[in-house]
């Protein structure tokens, strides 16, 4: 049995220490939000935060979790949500981010995590920690006017 916490819920598992944390959410704990992409870490569609910082979870065992708060998609934009994800959720919605949406829990993670250290980010910052976030409909130039507009909105 592994014991994690997952968005604020501390669950207990009957899984291989060895269980990639993207097969953990998904199959064993329904949440479907996390995306497999490449399996390799490269993608960037499974990304995660764990104690705040984005992981891979494709790449990211479940014993490497144990002892740490992991938050999904789901819990990123949850009404108990941290507020760069609720900014980071308004601003996609408004500036139409999405296209076929494959991607963008993945790009959501990633920006939300950024905002949490910078709230002040430079394209140039954006475009560091948006890097290994691959989207396969380009929408790379309204995730970055996203990530602006969240920031306006932490400001508010």
């Amino acid at each position: 049995m592994i014991k994690l916490n997952i968005n604020g819920e501390e669950r207990e598992l009957d899984i291989a220490e060895d269980t990639p944390l993207l097969w953990v959410l998904r199959d064993e704990v329904g949440l479907t939000g996390t995306k497999f992409g490449c399996g390799v870490a490269q993608c960037g569609a499974c990304t995660i935060h764990l104690d705040g910082a984005p992981v891979r979870s494709c790449m990211t065992m479940a014993a490497d979790a144990v002892d740490s708060k992991i938050v999904t998609i789901e819990g990123l934009v949850a009404e108990t949500g941290s507020k760069e994800g609720k900014a980071v959720q308004a601003a996609w919605r408004a500036l139409d981010v999405v296209q076929c949406g494959y991607c963008q829990s993945g790009q959501m993670m990633s920006a939300a995590a950024l905002l949490a250290g910078n709230k002040k980010p430079s394209d140039a910052d954006i475009d560091s920690a948006m890097n290994g976030n691959v989207c396969r409909c380009a929408t790379y130039q309204r995730v970055r006017a996203a990530i602006h507009d969240a920031a306006k909105r932490l400001e508010a």
